[in-house]
């Protein structure tokens, strides 16, 4: 297990490659539907990722799972907004998209919901993003029956002086634990909430308001007591694959 929990950690730190600095920027020539394509490719990226079961963390104590984590988002740039932003900045954009974080989640005692908070920073960029997540266990699952939970979260874009996104996100997923193994599954609607600020005259863009649907699959797997793994993929328009290493407490 230890060798594990070591191979783990090195998968996460390799999966964030090493990235010139770049700083996200609207172009001038920006015209409305791109920045919709642009704000919804955004959006979907910075949304809620779950990265835990439907069952609840605590019991008659609460109970913490802190740890570290990377999304790695799959954006299309051979888009021509990406490639118009691309030749502004004078910098090529990854396909792959890494989003290292923090991200706790705490169970609350005795009733079966969850809090939860995450931070973002893509290394290398000026993209940044910090949420948090109400989770409710409708049903708290036994030996014999499964865990269904909904699931409210809201998440905000910082850092890019350009650009203002929030997301407001609601899902139902069900789990069902067979020993140290948990998968889970879920679908909900993320809703995109985006904003122009640009300070160059020539830009001049309307808000856009946004919906998309967004699928999940994931599964959790605990090493120790206080030790588990959680692996998760994504599916919307734009697609994410996460995997977080937290302590449990």
């Amino acid at each position: 297990m230890k060798k594990i929990t070591i191979a783990v950690l090195l998968v996460l730190s390799m999966s964030i490659p090493a990235m010139a600095a770049t700083e996200l920027a609207l172009p001038p020539t920006f015209g409305q539907e791109q920045f919709k394509s642009l704000s919804r490719d955004l959006g979907l990226a910075i949304s809620y990722v779950p990265l835990a079961p439907a069952e609840p963390l605590g019991g008659v104590l609460p109970h913490v799972d802190a740890g570290v984590e990377v999304t790695m988002v799959q954006l299309d740039t051979k888009q021509t907004y990406w490639k118009d932003i691309e030749t502004y900045i004078g910098k090529d954009i990854p396909d792959s998209l890494p989003f290292p974080k923090f991200h706790i989640q705490v169970g609350l005692p005795v009733i079966p919901i969850d809090l939860g908070y995450v931070y973002a920073s893509v290394p290398g960029t000026n993209i940044k993003y910090m949420g948090g997540e109400v989770k409710w266990a409708i049903l708290s699952g036994s030996v014999a029956t499964p865990a269904v939970a909904i699931r409210g979260a809201y998440t905000k874009l910082s850092g890019v002086t350009d650009l203002d996104i929030n997301t407001k996100s609601l899902d139902l997923s069900i789990s069902k634990g067979f020993l140290m193994f948990t998968p889970y599954a879920g679908y909900g609607m993320v809703w995109i909430e985006s904003k122009e600020k640009s300070t160059n005259p020539l830009i001049n863009l309307k808000d856009e308001s946004l919906t998309e649907g967004k699928g999940f699959v994931g599964a959790k797997i605990t090493f120790f007591p206080l030790l588990n793994l959680v692996v998760e993929a994504d599916f919307a328009k734009v697609n994410s694959y996460s995997a977080r290493l937290n302590l449990h407490f």
